[in-house]
């Protein structure tokens, strides 16, 4: 825990005084967002202070033309750039012309920010003493509606409290925008025109090279005392930017606001020519509603995604604070809406990382989707990468590989890859196997086998061509093996044969090969289809069969376990329990080399597979390999503790299960890896919902029925969660004596408790 100063509460994100030290991190922490498009939660009035400014539309991006290795053979020309956005909340305010800057008042006092999870909005209020010594008090209230997507509103209230003044208020547009992390300082956007419409604004841009267009639009009303007002208004246009600007009096005590209906719409969803009228209806539609009704619309929608995805918790408002924000952020993220989208790795909150999509989706999120929504959510992020495919076979081309082998990218936004760290790109290759164990892990979880012939055996044919041809025999192990790669743990690379990675190909190779055989059963028409259009023969079937009962794996015999990879004992073992504490996190203390040579795990690698793959081994074949690699983890990565905590509560060690739970469920809550300033971890968030129904609630799918084998921490009273199976909504809740299911519909489902069959009848509960 490196920051304490999120207030508990079981459904906000409460912040409480005003610190300068820690406005970039509320930023990120208090983001907003609506699955379409997302804001970091800089203040509406001008900062002068550190400030991290952010807003990002889904599927819009950038080129970023890499700045190292591109004069490489396969190496990508670009990074791809979630894109800072113009800038849609922006109201400068001036009482008796003295500018409101929390960073240059006298005095701000009783600074309140709240994020309300339940309801889907975001609040800030304070007192201030501005340097004319004019004291107000202001309140700020905004959301990004999930009704409609493409808007966002603003209530902005003012009431001077020492005398009469006068207040200006300036809602503007600002197209004029950079990136924090561009490689060039180049710019992103051109603006194409900015033009009004009465009280209505419009800033019409383009992205270079890629060529989105965008129109950032606003309109605002002012009111008096909750009444809206007649108020002339001036306007100035700059080449990226648009202003209005509001005077009214103020009498001491009154409250003078400004109401800002505001956002986006871009050429992915309208045609350019009438990207201003759809604005400008939008605008029509949005003032006759008003903000209370437009409000009141987001708390009853926010309300149905909590009916179905709600954890709770009694007993530990930390624990039930943490789970509700992931939750709640990926909501923010990714809504299943639309197919052509996806989840960052920071979401809407920061532009780190860049991409839109990485394996995480596939590796962790895609569970979450399946079981807190229906099974179309999770179907369309597999024909996000179905869709991609032609580029994954291009990319593998790009590095040699021929016969339609792919190679789906790191990082991406259109299915070309846009990474640019050779060792990742070039070395991380496990990331291909996810793609295949994702939809394995659908079929298993919504039993819609239709999924593959449709669509997804193409692209497991894919795959595993390219593991058929990115493995060599060797003479010396008489086996196969994969040389120069990078696992999961990204604190080794260009190493050989990673057990997680060959492991990976081997059972990609062998599913696919089974997936083949029930295809041509089942369903010929698609089977001879798939074969005429992939050119699969007999003889290269012949190979993959050899490659996969052929595949290395590196193993000590002296001490039982799968070895990371050839080499490991070479390095010396030492516990992270022997690391002076000033040493860590380790990434921001030693030098690369330094982390290359050591022992040190950035993250689940051998036991990524063993999660993954959890049938395939024993628990005491589990128990011995978490003893061996947990205690040289030093879970730098997000998406570490989460598999940790699924892992210790299998093996019955919940306070430890306990604890990874709680890392991975305020990692950001309390910025554990000191890098919160930067954007929220959205994907790992995924895995702290993992931890409590996969963990603690010990939720598998095993014969086609949803298993059980529940445990509870000390500390907590009950917990409950729900999970949509096959279009059934099973209702858990665990408490330390017994277990109570209850199932929504019409019709009972069988299922296994503890190892015992159970039968659930709809409507009524079932104790344990």
């Amino acid at each position: 825990m490196n920051q304490d100063y999120i207030q508990p509460n079981e459904w906000s994100i409460l912040e409480e005084g005003f610190d300068t030290e820690r406005v970039k991190s509320s930023e990120s922490l208090f983001s907003i967002g609506n699955g379409v498009m997302g804001q970091r939660a800089n203040f509406e009035e001008n900062y002068s202070g550190p400030s991290f400014q952010g807003s990002y539309i889904g599927g819009v991006y950038y080129p970023d033309k890499t700045k190292v290795g591109w004069w490489k053979n396969g190496y990508p020309e670009y990074f791809a750039k979630v894109l800072n956005a113009p800038n849609w909340i922006g109201i400068n305010v001036f009482v008796n012309d003295q500018a409101l800057d929390l960073y240059t008042c006298k005095k701000v006092e009783d600074f309140k920010r709240e994020l309300n999870m339940k309801e889907g909005f975001h609040r800030r209020s304070f007192k201030a003493t501005l340097p004319n010594d004019i004291q107000i008090s202001v309140q700020a209230t905004r959301f990004l509606s999930i009704v409609k997507d493409e808007l966002g509103a603003i209530d902005f209230e003012i009431t001077v409290l020492n005398s009469d003044a006068e207040v200006r208020f300036e809602p503007y547009l600002d197209g004029g925008i950079t990136n924090t992390d561009a490689n060039w300082e180049e710019r992103f956007w051109e603006t194409l025109e900015v033009k009004t419409q009465g009280n209505k604004g419009f800033v019409l841009s383009k992205t270079l090279k890629t060529e989105f267009h965008v129109n950032t639009y606003m309109q605002s009303e002012v009111l008096l005392n909750g009444k809206v007002q007649q108020v002339d208004f001036t306007e100035t246009k700059t080449e990226d930017k648009l202003t209005f600007s509001y005077v009214v009096s103020a009498e001491k005590g009154q409250t003078q606001s400004l109401r800002k209906y505001a956002g986006y719409l871009t050429d992915m969803n309208h045609k350019r020519v009438e990207l201003v009228d759809a604005a400008s209806k939008l605008l029509d539609d949005a003032t006759h509603s008003g903000f209370s009704k437009l409000l009141r619309e987001q708390k009853e929608a926010w309300a149905k995604i909590w009916e179905m995805a709600d954890i709770t918790i009694d007993g530990d408002v930390k624990a039930q604070q943490g789970i509700r924000f992931n939750i709640f952020q990926l909501n923010q993220t990714y809504l299943g809406k639309d197919e052509r989208l996806n989840i960052g790795p920071k979401g809407f909150t920061g532009e780190k990382y860049g991409g839109s999509t990485y394996w995480d989706t596939e590796a962790y999120c895609i569970p979450f989707y399946m079981a807190t929504k229906d099974q179309h959510v999770a179907r369309n992020l597999l024909t996000y990468r179905y869709n991609h495919l032609d580029k994954a076979i291009e990319n593998a081309k790009k590095l040699g590989f021929t016969n339609g082998a792919a190679l789906y990218p790191m990082v991406t936004m259109n299915g070309e890859e846009s990474h640019n760290e050779w060792e990742i790109t070039f070395e991380e290759i496990h990331r291909n196997g996810a793609m295949v164990y994702a939809i394995y892990n659908y079929v298993r979880y919504t039993g819609d086998f239709g999924y593959i012939p449709e669509k997804g055996l193409e692209v497991m044919i894919a795959i595993a061509r390219f593991w058929q041809q990115r493995v060599n025999f060797s003479q010396d192990k008489k086996k196969y093996v994969m040389l120069g790669v990078t696992g999961p743990n990204e604190y080794e690379n260009n190493v050989h044969n990673n057990w997680y990675t060959n492991y990976i190909a081997k059972w990609c190779l062998d599913y696919t090969m089974e997936t083949i055989d029930k295809v041509k059963d089942a369903y010929f028409e698609d089977y001879e289809r798939i074969m005429g259009k992939t050119r699969l023969n007999q003889g290269e079937l012949a190979k993959w069969k050899e490659v996969a009962q052929n595949m290395y794996l590196p193993y000590s015999d002296e001490h039982g376990v799968f070895l990371q990879q050839d080499g490991f004992l070479d390095k010396e073992i030492l516990p992270i329990a022997e690391l002076d504490k000033t040493q860590r996190p380790i990434n921001q203390k030693w030098s690369w080399d330094r982390i290359l040579r050591s022992c040190y795990i950035k993250q689940a690698d051998v036991l990524q597979g063993f999660y993954f793959f959890e049938d395939h081994f024993s628990k005491n074949e589990l128990e011995k390999h978490f003893d061996y690699y947990e205690p040289i983890t030093v879970h730098e990565s997000s998406l570490s503790p989460c598999v940790h905590s699924i892992q210790a509560a299998l093996l019955g060690r919940t306070k430890q299960a306990y604890e990874f739970y709680l890392r991975t469920s305020r990692l950001d809550l309390d910025d554990y890896n000191k890098e919160v300033e930067q954007g929220c971890h959205i994907t790992s968030m995924a895995g702290t919902w993992m931890s409590i129904v996969e963990g603690f609630g010990g939720m598998r799918v095993k014969n086609d029925q949803l298993s059980f084998n529940p445990t509870i921490p000390e500390d907590w009273k009950c917990y409950s969660f729900k999970v949509n199976f096959r279009d059934r909504i099973l209702k858990v809740q665990v408490a330390a004596k017994e277990t109570i299911f209850h199932l929504e519909g019409e019709s009972p489902i069988n299922i296994l408790v503890n190892g015992n069959a159970v039968e659930v009848q709809p409507n009524q509960e079932y104790v344990v």
